[in-house]
C-alpha cells in the first residue's frame, strides 16, 4: 500500500462494491471491506484487503467509508445501528435512488456529525477504473475536493453542485436518454433487419449518425434554456412528415410502432401548441407541461 493513499472502507459487495473495492486495492489504497454475507469478500481479501467483521468495525478502520448497497433501506440498515460511529468520517453514498431519498440521508449523515457524497455510477462493474466512465456527486464540496484524489481512482469524478439529489437526479435522466436510445437503435436495427440486414452492418452507420444527432443536441441546448425555438434546420411541421415515413415502412415490415407512435403524438401535441413552424427543441414545451396541451 501506498502512504500517501489514506485508508477506506468498503461497505457492501455485491458486483458493483466488489469492483470498486479491487480498483482501490490495485491503486494501493489500504482497503477495509464488510458484507452480510462474509463470503463475498474472500476474492478481496486475496487481493490485500481487510474484512471487517462489523459495520461498526469497518468505519472505525478508515475515514472514508464508501457504501453501495441495493439501496437505502438497505443503506440505513447497516449503518443506522452504529451511526455515532461516522462522527468526523466522510461517506460517499453509491447506492441506487431518487433525490429526495439523498436529501434525507444528506441530513441523516449531518445528524451524525458525518460529511456526505450522494453518487451515482454511470457504468457497469467491468467500466470501474477507466478513467473514460464518468461517477456524478453532489453534496458537500469539501467532502469532494479532499476525497478526490481517491474518487479518481474509480473513473472521471464529476462534482455536479452542493445539492445532494443532483447526482441522483442526473442519473435519472441519463439512463431515461440511454433506453431511449437504445430502444430507437433497436427499433431500427429491426427494421432494417426485415431487409436481410444485420445488426453488425448497420450498427457502425446508426453511430455515425448519433455524433450528428450529438451536434443537434449542442445546438438545441440554447434554444432550450431561451425558451425561443427558431426553425432553421427542420420544423415540428416537417418532423410529423417524416415521421410518417418510419411509421409506413415500420407497419409494412411487421414492426412493433409503439415508440415512433409514441414520439409523432409528443410532435402532433407540440404543433396543436403553437409550435409547428418551430424546432424539435420545442417538444420540450409539451413535456415541461404536458396537462397544458390535453
Amino acid at each position: 500500500m501506498h502512504a500517501d493513499r489514506p485508508a477506506l472502507t468498503v461497505i457492501g459487495l455485491g458486483s458493483m462494491g466488489s469492483a470498486l473495492a479491487s480498483v482501490f486495492l490495485q491503486r494501493g489504497y489500504e482497503t477495509t471491506v464488510w458484507n452480510r454475507s462474509a463470503d463475498k469478500a474472500q476474492a478481496l481479501v486475496g487481493q490485500g484487503a481487510r474484512l471487517a467483521a462489523t459495520p461498526e468495525e469497518a468505519i472505525a478502520a478508515s475515514p472514508l467509508i464508501i457504501a453501495c448497497v441495493l439501496d437505502y433501506e438497505a443503506l440505513y440498515g447497516v449503518l443506522d445501528p452504529v451511526a455515532a460511529s461516522l462522527k468526523g468520517k466522510v461517506l460517499v453514498n453509491l447506492s441506487s435512488g431518487s433525490p429526495e431519498q439523498a436529501h434525507e440521508a444528506a441530513a441523516w449523515a449531518r445528524s451524525h456529525a458525518a460529511d456526505y457524497l450522494d453518487g451515482a455510477i454511470m457504468t457497469t462493474p467491468p467500466g470501474v477504473g477507466s478513467p473514460e466512465m464518468m461517477f456524478l456527486y453532489s453534496g458537500s464540496h469539501t467532502a469532494f475536493e479532499a476525497r478526490r484524489p481517491a474518487l479518481e481512482s474509480l473513473g472521471d469524478p464529476l462534482y455536479l453542485g452542493a445539492d445532494p439529489g443532483l447526482a441522483s437526479l442526473y442519473d435519472a435522466a441519463l439512463l431515461g436518454l440511454m433506453w431511449s436510445t437504445m430502444t430507437g437503435w433497436l427499433h431500427g436495427t429491426a427494421l432494417v433487419g426485415a431487409e436481410k440486414v444485420s445488426a453488425t452492418a448497420f450498427t457502425p452507420i446508426a453511430i455515425r449518425w448519433l455524433t450528428a444527432v450529438a451536434g443537434f443536441l449542442t445546438t438545441y441546448a440554447p434554444q432550450v434554456d431561451a425558451g425561443r425555438y427558431p426553425g432553421d434546420d427542420a420544423t415540428i411541421d416537417v418532423q410529423i412528415a417524416t415521421i410518417d415515413h418510419l411509421i409506413h415502412a415500420a407497419e409494412a415490415r411487421g414492426i412493433d410502432n409503439a415508440l415512433p407512435e409514441l414520439l409523432k403524438s409528443a410532435m402532433e401535441r407540440t404543433k396543436a401548441a403553437g409550435h409547428g413552424s418551430d424546432s424539435y427543441a420545442s417538444v420540450i414545451e409539451v413535456l415541461r407541461n404536458p396537462a397544458d396541451d390535453k
